[in-house]
């Protein structure tokens, strides 16, 4: 299958470029004019230029394919400029999709987030059936990455192929950015996390999530959403690994979320004002830490046989890979 892949420039989107070549598929590339592409580095990709806000640019891109991997977006936990969230990642995803329908496309797989996935209101996890109540959507990444897949999903009703896969916190190698998972290993490789918010995560290994784009693509079934996660953790659990993992010791200090809030609105207030740079405590991270973030990830292990390599396993990877590459 010839397919196109958007987003395989940055962190999730190169594994999946890797995956798709190791399943035999041939790969174009979609590419703005200032991508950074050493992530594609020694790949057999075709590169065409193109940018979600041109639709033009996104028809001629997806001419000859027969599948979609839609993995780009805008991710972080603060921007300038915050309608940059929504141009991106709903009218963006909007655009690529329209287009994907107009050249024909059998197969499309639309990569979420773990984000658009809701909690049940008494605790537990989280699982397929569920969208966020809308004090769970903190931030304009998760609320533009919502409305995206509203926004999707509208199209998989008019008769568009897509399979939904929502991630939930990759981690590995080639996490150039780094994502604000990514961040958090490299703050604890420079020894700067003195204290710690108590919160609970879903990590998985990025290449495990590559796979299980492959699987969507290939089995999944259309209109569905899969969770493509691993292991539930809570934020002390990862800092012990990673202290196995560096032999630097793992904060001791636990801080309640609400005492940080002050902080990081100051820091907000700062970046949005004075520095224009990403706050050291971003808002949208502590307001997620009340939350325990754990889902049940059973339907993609039994459905696209999700793989699970050990999350230590994992973080050692991208651990190794910071190192190697200069971040810590």
């Amino acid at each position: 299958m010839k397919v196109l892949i958007t987003g395989a420039t940055g962190f999730i989107g190169a594994a999946v470029a890797r995956a798709a070549l190791a399943h035999g598929d041939v790969v174009r590339i979609l590419v703005r004019s200032t991508s950074q592409r050493g992530n594609l580095e020694g790949l057999s990709v075709e590169l065409v230029q193109g940018d979600l806000q041109d639709p033009i640019s996104l028809k001629a891109a997806l001419a000859g394919c027969q599948g979609l991997y839609h993995v780009a977006a805008h991710y972080a936990l603060w921007d300038q400029h915050p309608q940059t969230f929504y141009a991106v990642n709903v009218e963006g995803t909007r655009n690529l999709l329209l287009a994907a329908g107009e050249c024909g496309l059998e197969r499309i797989v639309y990569t979420s987030t773990i984000g658009a996935i809701g909690l049940p209101p008494g605790g537990g996890l989280g699982n397929e059936t569920l969208f966020p109540a809308l004090d769970q959507l903190s931030g304009d990444y998760k609320r533009s990455k919502f409305l995206a897949e509203q926004e999707v999903l509208k199209l998989i009703a008019q008769g568009l192929p897509v399979v939904i896969v929502n991630p939930t916190a990759p981690i590995g190698e080639r996490d150039i950015k780094p994502t604000p998972t990514g961040q958090i290993i490299v703050d604890f490789m420079k020894g700067r996390m003195a204290a710690y918010i108590e919160t609970g995560m879903n990590l998985v290994d990025v290449d495990d999530v590559a796979i299980g784009h492959i699987r969507a693509m290939v089995q999944g079934r259309i209109g569905e959403r899969y969770i493509l996660g691993n292991q539930n953790v809570t934020f002390r659990d990862v800092c012990l690994m990673l202290s196995r993992i560096t032999g630097r010791s793992a904060p001791r200090i636990r801080l309640p979320w609400k005492l940080v809030l002050p902080l990081a609105y100051c820091n907000k207030w700062i970046a949005d004002t004075i520095t224009h740079r990403p706050p050291r405590i971003p808002l949208e991270g502590v307001r997620m830490a009340k939350y325990f973030m754990h889902y049940d990830c059973t339907k993609a292990r039994e459905e696209l046989g999700l793989p699970q390599t050990p999350v230590e396993q994992a973080l050692e990877k991208a651990v190794g890979w910071f190192r190697q590459h200069g971040y810590a």
